[in-house]
Formats: structure tokens, C-alpha cells, sequence
């Protein structure tokens, strides 16, 4: 489930009020896309150029980006490769429905990814804001298996209900994946031929966006669980119109089984795309934590560990830098920013080196 439409919207607010950006970092003259106190980062590199680009993760070799786009005649997210330069750019969905949440497999010769198109080939309508900020479950969406290439496009584990967010373990051997199968937003895990299915996590609310720790003994994800009467009714409501409220994500770790749930993050704020370090320990994630203006949502990278402490601010971006993605030997971070974007609803994937 991917929410950058959405985004865009408070961006195209922010740009009617001026578009500021932070200045550059003066100390780096040759890294023109780093701003100041970004410690962490640097040679950082814009790979996209135009339109709506995000969920940029890396092969398995490290050598190509698969990433969903919303750009020139594409209406709406189609999922795309690229060499990690940003060159060769491929279109690997159908080019139908409304596509999100890709990952390589194993051996990169196969992709996952989640689509519309075999319930509508056109794209499905967009969120009801009259609802509220609020992100769209579409029903219709189901996992898609195929080569690396798009070619021979097959469902994986066909169920009634949102199937998506899918992604895979360092170790090969595991996918997780969000699904509405049982009625609620759960995170359920499979072998890569989709035997042994889990279903993981069985509280009330929304949990999702899960990633594995390089290690596959643990899963980072985000969630929303409604306590009270009244937010469970609201949560309930929406579901039922394919909606939920992500205002009040955090962050939380499990292991690979299902055990030893325990929550990270712990504010007011919307905390999502949360991803390991090769030290099985550090968690990057994006979070409107700065924000002082629910209407100009400031959305940044922070690092925390996974017991809670350390919380370190990464990126210092004004408007949105989210959906960030180590490679295996902690040299390098993608991440999805609207820095230096020609238009004001532009996101574009960027490439940095990490500096620890």
C-alpha cells in the first residue's frame, strides 16, 4: 500500500505557499542534494527526473532498483526497473490497473508485486478526503508473480481482499505480506512458493509495511491498533469503505514467527516505512515528527534502535524524504524525496552513500 498521491496533494498545498526549501549543505559544494546537518549522507545522486517515484529496493546483487512510478501518460503507480545509475529504465507491470509494493526474488530473475488489473484494467478512483487523511486499501489488489522482465504475469495466493506490501527476506527463503484474507489488516508470511502460510499478527487495526532484518530472525513494521470504542468504530468504518487513518502509525519489531511483539516508536505522529540495518539493530524510518502544521506535513528519515532509544534525525528536508532502504553492506541508502523536484507534486528516488 503505497500513499504518494496523497502526499503529493500536501505538497501541491505547500507549493501555493511559497515552496521553500532548506539551504544546502555549504561545506559541500559537490553535493549539491545534501542538506545541512545531514551527517549520514553523502554523494547523494537523483535517479528519476519527473513525476511520482517511490519504493525504490534493491535487487538481490545490489546492481537494479525495482520502484513504482505515476509519470507521462501513466495515470496512475506502474512498476518500473533501473540500473542502481538510474539508466535503463523498464516497465515490468501490465500497464494496467493500479500497481504497488514491488520486490525482487531470489537470484533476481523474478519479481512480486501487488495490482488492480485483474479486477479493472482502468485506475481505480483515489481516497474520499472528505473522510478525512486517509490511505486507500483497494480490495482489488492482489499479488502478482513474474519474471524480471513483466513477462508472464501469475496471482500468488488469491484471496478475497486487499494482498499487498509484499517483500522478502534477506536469507531467501521467506516472503511476508499484508492481507485483508481473515478481515482484518494482518501481516501473514510463505515460502517462496507459497507453502507453509502464516498468519502472524491478530490485533485489531492495521499492521503492515513489513520488512525482514538482514539476519531473517525479525520483522520491522508499522501499525495502527484503535483502542477505545470510539476509534474502533471509526477504524471498522472506514475499513469497510477500503480506508484506513495513518496518523497514528508506530513502529513496532516481531520475530520471523510471530513472537516477541514489542512496539519502537512511541509519539503522536505518523511513523511508516521503517527498515533495518545490517546491524539487525538500527531501524531508519520516515515520520512527520518536526511537523508544527498538520497541513504541512514535514515527513524525514530518523534512526532509532530497536529497543526505543537513540532517536536520531537523518534527513532535514522541509517537505517529505521517506521510504529509505539499506543495501546489504550499509555502504549505500535509496530513498524517495521531493528535493529539488521540477514540479511541486514531483517525488523522485535518490541514491546516497551512508556514513555511519
Amino acid at each position: 500500500m503505497r500513499y504518494l498521491v496523497v502526499f503529493s496533494l500536501f505538497v501541491l498545498l505547500m507549493s501555493c505557499q511559497g515552496n521553500k526549501k532548506p539551504a544546502a549543505d555549504a561545506n559541500a559544494a559537490s553535493d549539491t542534494m545534501r542538506f545541512a546537518n545531514e551527517k549520514h549522507l553523502k554523494n547523494i545522486k537523483m535517479l528519476t527526473m519527473e513525476g511520482e517515484n517511490a519504493e525504490a529496493y534493491f535487487s538481490f546483487d545490489n546492481n537494479k532498483l525495482i520502484f513504482q512510478s505515476t509519470h507521462g501518460s501513466y495515470q496512475c503507480d506502474q512498476i518500473f526497473t533501473m540500473n542502481t545509475n538510474g539508466e535503463n529504465k523498464k516497465l515490468v507491470s501490465t500497464g494496467y490497473g493500479r500497481t504497488t509494493c514491488s520486490y525482487f526474488l531470489p537470484g533476481d530473475e523474478k519479481i512480486i508485486y501487488a495490482s488492480t488489473h485483474l479486477a479493472d484494467t482502468s485506475c481505480p478512483a483515489p481516497p474520499d478526503f472528505s473522510k478525512g487523511y486517509v490511505w486507500k486499501v483497494y480490495k482489488t489488489f492482489d499479488l502478482i508473480k513474474a519474471n524480471a522482465d513483466g513477462s508472464n504475469p501469475e496471482v500468488f495466493l488469491p484471496a478475497e481482499g486487499y494482498d499487498a506490501e509484499a517483500t522478502i527476506s534477506p536469507m531467501g527463503d521467506k516472503i511476508v505480506f499484508t492481507s485483508q484474507r481473515d478481515g482484518d489488516l494482518d501481516i501473514y508470511t510463505c515460502n517462496l512458493d507459497g507453502s507453509d502460510l502464516k498468519r502472524l499478527t491478530t490485533e485489531l487495526g492495521y499492521d503492515g509495511g513489513p520488512f525482514f532484518s538482514w539476519d531473517g530472525q525479525k520483522i520491522v513494521y508499522r501499525s495502527y491498533h484503535p483502542k477505545t470504542d470510539e476509534e474502533i468504530k471509526r477504524y471498522k468504518d472506514l475499513l469497510d469503505e477500503e480506508l484506513i487513518e495513518p496518523n497514528n502509525f508506530q513502529v513496532w519489531v516481531m520475530n520471523a514467527d510471530g513472537s516477541n511483539k514489542h512496539q519502537v516508536t512511541d509519539n503522536d505522529f505518523a511513523n511508516f516505512a521503517p527498515f533495518f540495518h545490517p546491524d539487525n539493530n538500527r531501524i531508519i524510518f520516515c515520520s512527520n515528527l518536526n511537523s508544527t502544521d498538520k497541513r504541512r506535513p514535514d515527513f524525514n528519515l530518523w534512526l532509532i534502535n530497536e529497543d526505543g532509544t537513540g532517536l536520531e534525525q537523518v534527513t532535514y528536508f522541509d517537505q517529505f524524504d521517506g521510504f529509505p532502504m539499506w543495501t546489504k553492506d550499509g555502504k549505500k541508502l535509496v530513498f524517495a524525496s521531493n528535493r529539488f523536484n521540477k514540479n511541486p507534486r514531483d517525488t523522485n528516488v535518490f541514491l546516497a552513500d551512508w556514513i555511519d
